[in-house]
């Protein structure tokens, strides 16, 4: 029978899932399919090295507890060649190791039990802001919020917003990065330098500042600029 005239086959992302959990594994098989991916299985870390070294996946899934190596070591080694969003998955109470995860070059992490459809926004975010972009300084005008980084303006409601250096720098290093979890050591880094990563206390004072001026009045939390208790912020559109 003649194909010809028959639209071409879609194709699905490939997402790497990376857990020695078998029931953990086909969950995320289920929810991927259903969300338009394709998921490829690994149940030990060289297993998802080799894999990802063979075909390289759009993105991948890393559970932080596997038998051989630890699911952070897994993300250094990917991030050594590759820019794929990579989301970490960890049990409660393990925030120390997420932030290592974080500082290794993960994109964001899942708390298990974790909620299927927050999975999929974080994967699709992640994969979004690793997509071509236009520029590295990116506009951006959401709910009477506007931002142009590469003019330095920032306006709320049609008004201009006054920030300071400081202000402006950390706004700018969560846009660039937004929907993603920027660690506190990540993000005085790129504001203050490497050796200041220990003194977490101005940069939460700068952050209510900086959301002082941007956020909209009359919220009960922060509409832009989101806490991950105990690890960081993102810069949620």
């Amino acid at each position: 029978m003649s194909t010809q005239g028959q639209p071409a086959p879609v194709k699905r992302p490939r997402v790497l899932v990376v857990d020695d959990e078998p029931q953990i594994v086909r969950a995320l098989k289920v929810v991927l399919r259903e969300a338009g991916f394709e998921a490829v299985a690994a149940e030990t870390a060289s297993q998802a090295l080799d894999l990802a070294a063979v075909r390289p996946p759009e993105a991948a899934i890393v559970d932080l507890v596997l038998p051989d190596l630890d699911g952070i070591e897994v993300t250094r080694k990917l991030r050594e060649w590759s820019e794929m969003p990579i989301l970490v998955l960890s049990a409660v109470g393990e925030e120390d190791q997420k932030v290592r995860a974080l500082e290794a070059g993960a994109d964001d992490y899942i708390t298990k039990p974790f909620g299927t459809r927050e999975l999929v926004a974080r994967l699709q975010a992640a994969l979004r802001r690793t997509a071509p972009a236009g520029g590295d300084e990116p506009k951006i005008a959401v709910e009477g919020l506007e931002i142009d980084l590469a003019a330095r303006v920032v306006r709320r409601e049609g008004e201009p917003v006054h920030l300071t250096p400081i202000e402006f720098e950390l706004l700018r290093a969560l846009v660039r990065n937004r929907g993603r979890l920027m660690t506190h050591r990540k993000l005085i880094t790129e504001v203050w330098g490497g050796e200041y990563v220990d003194d977490i206390q101005p940069l939460r004072t700068h952050i209510a500042r900086l959301r002082a001026k941007i956020e909209p009045e009359g919220m009960e939390g922060p509409r832009y600029i989101v806490t991950d208790p105990g690890v960081g912020y993102r810069f949620s559109l």
